[in-house]
């Protein structure tokens, strides 16, 4: 999706911090107990349990359940196992990163679509979609938010909910139209008769729709 334009604000494309995914295979013996000498998961229960709840930690991170993942990590935190405690330690600060920014870092709804966007653009439509899913709840009378959405929906298939998405962003702001016609991100809908209805109505009853100009 191309960087969208919401007034004259220059939104910041935030780069989503990414822990680097240590993964612990619980087959056999591997060392990673104290010191060097390997630890069979089945010598200690309390440490079978900080494995499990490591690689349920990493599960959740992966998925973006930044919450989930973060009680897991915690969970791993008190365990018998140092090395996972470090492990999980650069976990859990990446899903509390994660977590304020969702919450707190946003001033604005331009500077929240704007993460959104990035999002987007890296091919993270799940965390994408939940920001703009927030957004649609939080500014529903902001046209950009409908036609990131209308976007969103277009590239991950789901297209009745795109062509919905895309008329409420031209009724709140005709420009919008005209924009997506030249936007390659709608490019899966270009054969579908609502698509062009809804991007080139017909205006032979009046005078010919004149589009606004974006803001930049």
């Amino acid at each position: 999706m191309k960087k969208k334009v919401t007034g004259n604000v220059k939104g910041r494309i935030l780069k989503p911090n990414k822990g680097k995914m240590l993964s612990i295979s619980t087959s056999g013996s591997e060392p990673i107990g104290r010191g060097n000498k390997p630890m069979k998961v089945s010598e200690d229960p309390r440490f079978a349990q900080a494995v499990q709840n490591y690689e349920a930690g990493l599960k959740a991170l992966q998925a973006h359940k930044y919450d989930k993942a973060r009680a897991f990590f915690e969970k791993v935190m008190t365990g018998p196992s140092p090395e996972l405690a470090d492990r999980a330690s650069v976990h859990l600060n990446t899903c509390n990163q994660q977590m304020n920014r969702v919450s707190t870092s946003f001033k604005t709804a331009e500077e929240q679509f704007d993460y959104a966007v990035s999002l987007m653009n890296m091919g993270d439509y799940v965390t994408a979609r939940e920001n703009l899913d927030a957004l649609t709840k939080k500014s529903p009378k902001l046209d950009f938010i409908w036609y990131g959405m209308a976007a969103l929906n277009c590239l991950t298939g789901r297209y009745p909910e795109a062509i919905s998405n895309l008329g409420e962003a031209i009724r709140l702001n005709p420009a919008n139209r005209y924009q997506a016609r030249n936007d390659s991100d709608f490019k899966n809908l270009a054969d579908d008769p609502r698509f062009t209805e809804l991007l080139y109505p017909d205006t032979s009853a009046g005078a010919p729709i004149e589009p606004e100009k974006w803001r930049y």
